[in-house]
């Protein structure tokens, strides 16, 4: 029984990962390409925070209580983009450091290096 309920959880989660939006953008710039995109996609998280606001007054204002759930979510990503950001950030100057390190020793600097 215990074996079932993780394989199922073990199975939400990848599914989780491959479609929800928010997971796909962060994901995105986790990669080289989308390390400088990190910072600016922190503006989401402003979108988010407005939006559970908006829904907590909805709820306050008498709207049904399953509502609450969707204050969570939108939470909950919002404080993913707020994380994301510093360490995108962080990544991408230790990337372009490697890179110029690479660049002053002669050495090609492919898309294969580390991003660390």
């Amino acid at each position: 029984m215990f074996q079932l309920l993780i394989a199922f959880v073990s199975r939400m989660y990848a599914f989780f990962q491959r479609t929800m939006p928010t997971n796909m953008i962060l994901r995105a710039t986790h990669t080289r390409r989308g390390l400088k995109w990190g910072v600016p996609a922190m503006l989401l998280a402003a979108v988010y925070f407005v939006i559970a606001a908006t829904l907590a007054q909805w709820v306050a204002g008498g709207a049904p209580g399953w509502i609450n759930l969707l204050v969570l979510m939108c939470l909950w990503n919002a404080l993913k983009f707020v994380v994301n950001g510093p360490i995108t950030l962080i990544r991408l100057v230790r990337v372009r450091s490697l890179e110029r390190h690479y660049r002053a020793a002669g050495l090609p600097a492919s898309d294969s290096m580390p991003i660390a």
